[in-house]
């Protein structure tokens, strides 16, 4: 399953998170450590749903690029 994923950089680093999975987020100094612990987050998320009962929320966001004038 495929989740979209928002990385920002930060004063300190970087931060990630998936708009699809509430409450699902992760920091790291760098882009790819970011990277790779978002991808735990979600894993770690998904298993603790599994695990509750819960249902596996499907991806619904995407993201796109505007231009606009400036």
């Amino acid at each position: 399953m495929k989740y979209l994923v928002i990385i920002e950089k930060t004063s300190t680093g970087f931060s990630a998170y998936s708009p699809d999975l509430e409450g699902c987020a992760a920091t790291g100094s760098t882009k790819l450590e970011v990277e790779s612990l978002i991808k735990e987050a979600i894993e770690f998320h998904l298993e603790g749903l599994r695990e509750e009962g819960y249902e596996i929320p499907d991806s619904h966001s995407y993201s796109n690029y505007l231009e606009v004038m400036a």
